[in-house]
């Protein structure tokens, strides 16, 4: 997920070339099945963030799929792994439907197979959802091996705080939004009306408009987490409503790749028109029907609402 890891240089090549000897000591005495497929998640910009089982595997396997053979390779040299072309398989959004097949046919024979894209987790936002389909419907076995993922790593600095209403706890990850100005109105017209935390990513090309886009969110909060991982790592957060002016402050702060969290929408205060509302509408109608109305009225937390009505009906 997002860019590729950064190009490395020598010096650091060699010292990442001596982890697959801790990754043998660490991670070779498990048991690895034959004719299983492994999803391997990859570093995101920083090589250091990957796990010395998935170092292993990669160096144990028969073959790795990739979403770019060159990249990978690339990056399998960085950790003193050699691979052959021929042990590495091009299986990328254009061909993974007929590559995966190619996949499964040597897993029935036996082989070991990881998948990797070119950063990150596959399946999340890059290939691998549809081969890994594709293995499981064939009767053989799928193992992740965890690792980066730029949704996890913003959500774990957007400082998002438990919930106290179940329906803003959790988030949503909603990935790319559409290119064309009048779908993305209205994937935002969805967020906007979604409680929950939303994660979206961005390319650095198309993030100015994307910014003018979350606007409508006004006060909003908006975790931005630029350049996740790498030498020019930044995290900010604000109200939707200043992201471009923010953007604009600075032009490094369009650079990059970035991962944004739309923060849980703010639950109102409680001012006592809910249970205004929800005492008329438990005289006619049922309780959970009068809570819910009560709730779209009011604006306020339906368990809550829920827990009043309840206490009404046993004091009434």
């Amino acid at each position: 997920m997002l860019s590729s890891p950064s190009v490395v240089t020598p010096t650091l090549t060699s010292t990442l070339a001596t982890s697959l000897g801790a990754a043998r000591d660490a991670a070779s005495a498990q048991v690895y099945p034959p004719g299983t497929l492994y999803v391997v998640a990859t570093p995101i910009g920083n090589l250091a963030d990957i796990s010395l089982r998935a170092l292993w595997v990669l160096h144990m396997v028969d073959a790795v799929a990739c979403e770019d053979t060159r990249h990978t390779q690339s990056l399998l040299r960085a950790y003193g792994i050699e691979r052959s072309n021929a042990q590495l398989l091009a299986l990328h959004q254009h061909n993974e439907a007929q590559a995966a097949q190619t996949v499964v046919e040597r897993l029935q024979q036996g082989e070991r197979i990881a998948y990797v894209s070119d950063a990150g987790t596959p399946g999340v936002s890059d290939p691998g959802a549809r081969l890994v389909a594709a293995v499981q419907a064939a009767g053989l076995r799928t193992v992740p091996l965890p690792g980066a993922s730029s949704v996890t790593a913003a959500l774990s600095v957007a400082g998002i705080t438990a919930a106290h209403d179940w329906e803003t706890q959790g988030f949503v990850f909603a990935g790319f939004l559409p290119n064309k100005t009048q779908e993305r109105a209205a994937a935002v017209a969805q967020i906007s009306a979604q409680a929950r935390a939303v994660v979206l990513l961005e390319a650095p090309h198309r993030i100015d408009e994307l910014a003018q886009a979350l606007a409508v969110l006004g006060p909003r909060a908006v975790t931005v987490a630029r350049e996740i991982t790498k030498q020019f790592e930044q995290v900010a957060t604000m109200p939707a409503q200043d992201l471009s002016a923010w953007l604009a402050q600075d032009p490094n702060r369009s650079r990059g790749e970035f991962a944004l969290v739309v923060h849980p929408a703010t639950v109102q205060a409680d001012s006592g028109e809910g249970e205004r509302v929800l005492k008329l509408l438990l005289a006619e109608l049922p309780l959970k029907t009068a809570v819910r109305i009560a709730a779209e009225i009011s604006g306020e937390p339906k368990n809550a609402l829920y827990d009043l009505a309840l206490t009404l009906k046993n004091q009434g």
